[in-house]
């Protein structure tokens, strides 16, 4: 990976965008991609898309969303500490004792989220988000009131971390790895001759229900999409590979087969794979995908899918751990899938 890409790739995770507060990194992934696309737009659902030979009459979406999970304040007490909830699936179960930012109106709040001595018995068994709460340092709820306001939103406060052998562990990278993949998709085929026009967006609230892809997909009306997101590695102690299957970081992307999927796509995915020598993992959605290919594929009159994604460690945690190769191999691989288009593909399963 180049200098100016990982730099990009750090800078959109350290930009908080829990679902709903995207409206940062996205603007930082225009400024980016204004580089290389031939035009730049947004949309009502606040995604970002970046576009590439606009006057083909067959149009590919690449969809990588842009949002984190995340939290959201919902009281206020007399003494100060603050009180939140969920944003997204985001578990209670690992955020005592841990920083956190919340982004108010005006600036940014540092706080910690508190946790009860074990001299003084440590954090009950059993507990919940209400029993859980930031502690900013204010004296009393009318100090704390004014910086932060209920409905403000709040992001573990941690920073991109490099460890051994190529791995990367950040918050976010679910699935901000998406974003930029489709980004630097653009990147690489800029200047380069295809078939087909390329439609990279960076979507929007995928955590809180596939929110902006819906508006993607209905707006452009692509010919096919393909998701860029992230799947659960199991390369770690303690997770059943008899129940969730074998899959590796640094093990090549993953692509998804079942009833939601494309199979020509796919067949044209597998054979791009072959022609760069690169390795690829399969996973199994015989219902549904849990990502924005839910969505897409049920705009306008239907759109072919298809699912490529990175495997991840630890996911929809503060240590989110994933391999540059893998982040670079699928961005290859996107990209010969697409050169190899004659733009006349029928992606009809009966015909």
């Amino acid at each position: 990976m180049d200098k100016n890409s990982k730099k990009f790739l750090l800078e959109l995770l350290n930009t908080p965008s829990p679902s709903g507060y995207e409206n940062d990194i996205q603007r930082k992934w225009m400024s980016y991609v204004k580089n290389f696309a031939d035009r730049v737009e947004t949309d009502i659902g606040g995604n970002a898309i970046a576009i590439l030979n606009p006057g083909a009459k067959m149009k590919v979406l690449l969809a990588g969303h842009c949002d984190e999970i995340g939290f959201i304040i919902n009281r206020i007490d007399d003494n100060g500490f603050i009180y939140f909830g969920p944003v997204g699936g985001i578990s209670h179960k690992i955020a005592s004792g841990l920083k956190v930012e919340i982004l108010g109106e005006k600036e940014k709040i540092k706080g910690v989220i508190g946790v009860n001595a074990e001299h003084h018995g440590g954090l009950k068994e059993k507990f919940e988000y209400e029993d859980l709460y930031i502690d900013c340092g204010f004296k009393d709820r009318k100090e704390a009131l004014k910086k932060v306001r209920t409905g403000d939103f709040a992001v573990y406060y941690t920073e991109p971390m490099e460890l051994f052998n190529g791995k990367i562990s950040s918050k976010g990278l679910d699935d901000k790895t998406g974003c930029f993949i489709v980004a630097e998709v653009i990147k690489k085929l800029s200047g380069k001759k295809f078939n087909a026009g390329v439609y990279s967006v960076s979507t929007t609230s995928e955590e809180i229900g596939l929110q902006g892809a819906y508006f993607a997909a209905a707006g452009i009306e692509p010919s096919m999409a393909i998701v860029c997101d992230v799947t659960f590695a199991t390369d770690y102690p303690g997770v059943n590979t008899s129940k969730y299957g074998e899959y590796k970081i640094g093990g090549g992307p993953v692509l998804a087969k079942g009833s939601p999927i494309n199979k020509k796509i796919n067949s044209l995915l597998f054979k791009a794979a072959e022609e760069i020598k690169c390795d690829v993992q399969i996973e199994l959605t015989p219902k549904i995908t849990g990502t924005d290919a839910d969505r897409i594929r049920f705009t306008n009159r239907g759109v072919p899918v298809a699912l490529v994604s990175l495997p991840l460690r630890y996911m929809h945690s503060p240590v989110e751990t994933a391999s540059y190769s893998d982040i670079e191999k699928t961005i290859d691989l996107i990209c010969r899938f697409i050169l190899s288009l004659t733009g006349k593909e029928n992606f009809k399963p009966l015909e």
